[in-house]
């Protein structure tokens, strides 16, 4: 039987930008991390920023995946209405949110907030003895000094610890995510920091057991250190996001090819400047996002690898520069391309590969599922905090 072909007319009827979601592709990305994880015998709980969608997220649980990691608690509302229970809400707990996660806990939602700190700590502590609310709270560990999170040697660890534990709270473990793995490209590299990861949050958890405090979690995660661990020994979940679609600065990372990139930007040419050597899109950075991660990178994408309809990409050409509705179709390198406007003539449709897919996908309201060249339906997002 011949494979299915793309059916262009169908792509031709939607307005661009749009973003698509090429179906195929995001489900062995799905199976492929899923996999793994079975593998290396913990249980996965996959981060839905990147697609904050229910379709999607649907079709990670039905894979395997354990509950849900969210960045905001206004996800953490709607998935719990579509029926997700076991959230995990991984961003630094503030007091004035607590009023907010107290009302999903509320209705019933196995909601678990994070800690870093032993001011946090007091705050949650305080507005449960106010409010007759108890929370489950894990402690964020900084294992790799990217970004948040208590040293796992400190002693504020076991202070915060001692502060959820006495002032009635669920210790419920430790979380930590290794972020500085963005910036690695080899297979060594990405090997040790995973290494790095896992025995560090396993050290924080055993120095709150031997402290005599709970800790049944270990939770660790991010796409290229879940893609690249060899053993989790002490680990009991991972969390990752951005494999689901991946990204080009995934592909520079060197976890995916630009084969596994599952999300891209529909555009269509709409004018020319040939002395520059320029092709005008609709698809500027309200549609690409301003995110230019690839430019510390060792190969810069500008704001993302121009495509065919098919979505394969056309090798020397990336969108490499942006406006708000226009973006800059050209050939890499300081020689433009005379022959542009011939190449890429007004009307062609093209598809862009993103830089980051969570903040592409952030753009649109919604995703066109494209499945063997069939658009299928749209995904609607989530959105708000």
């Amino acid at each position: 039987m011949p494979s299915p072909t793309l059916d262009a007319m169908q792509l031709h009827d939607l307005s661009t930008p749009a973003a698509l979601v090429d179906t195929q592709r995001m489900q062995r990305n799905i199976e492929r991390m899923q996999s793994r994880m079975n593998t290396l015998g913990v249980a996965f709980r996959p981060h839905v920023k990147t697609t904050k969608c229910l379709e999607i997220a649907q079709m990670q649980i039905d894979a395997g995946a354990r509950g849900i990691t969210v960045s905001t608690l206004k996800e953490a509302e709607q998935f719990f209405a579509a029926g997700v229970t076991d959230i995990l809400y991984a961003v630094g707990m503030a007091a004035p949110k607590l009023k907010q996660a107290a009302a999903l806990r509320a209705k019933g939602c196995a909601l678990k907030i994070i800690a870093d700190s032993a001011e946090s700590a007091r705050a949650i502590v305080q507005f449960s003895k106010e409010h007759q609310q108890s929370f489950e709270v894990w402690i964020e560990v900084d294992t790799d000094g990217h970004r948040s999170g208590v040293k796992p040697d400190s002693d504020d660890l076991i202070t915060i610890g001692r502060l959820l534990h006495e002032g009635g709270a669920t210790l419920g473990g430790v979380m930590t995510h290794a972020g500085a793995s963005y910036d690695l490209h080899t297979p060594q590299a990405l090997q040790a920091m995973a290494e790095q990861e896992r025995s560090l949050c396993v050290l924080a958890a055993q120095r709150l057991r031997a402290a005599g405090l709970p800790c049944p979690v270990v939770s660790v995660g991010s796409t290229p250190t879940a893609l690249s661990a060899t053993q989790l020994e002490g680990v009991t979940e991972v969390r990752a996001g951005v494999y689901v679609f991946f990204d080009l600065v995934m592909a520079n990372v060197g976890v995916c090819t630009l084969q596994d990139v599952a999300l891209s930007v529909l555009t269509t040419v709409i004018g020319h400047q040939a002395d520059k050597g320029w092709a005008i899109v609709d698809a500027g950075w309200m549609a690409m996002s301003r995110d230019r991660g690839t430019q510390k990178q060792t190969h810069d994408y500008g704001y993302g690898q121009i495509c065919d309809l098919a979505g394969q990409p056309i090798e020397g050409y990336i969108l490499s520069a942006a406006n708000q509705e226009h973006g800059i179709l050209s050939r890499e390198g300081d020689a433009p391309d005379p022959a542009i406007a011939q190449r890429f003539p007004i009307g062609t449709a093209l598809r862009v590969l993103p830089n980051h897919a969570c903040a592409t996908g952030a753009q649109f309201p919604e995703y066109h599922a494209l499945t063997a060249g069939q658009i299928g339906p749209a995904w609607s997002r989530f959105y708000g905090w």
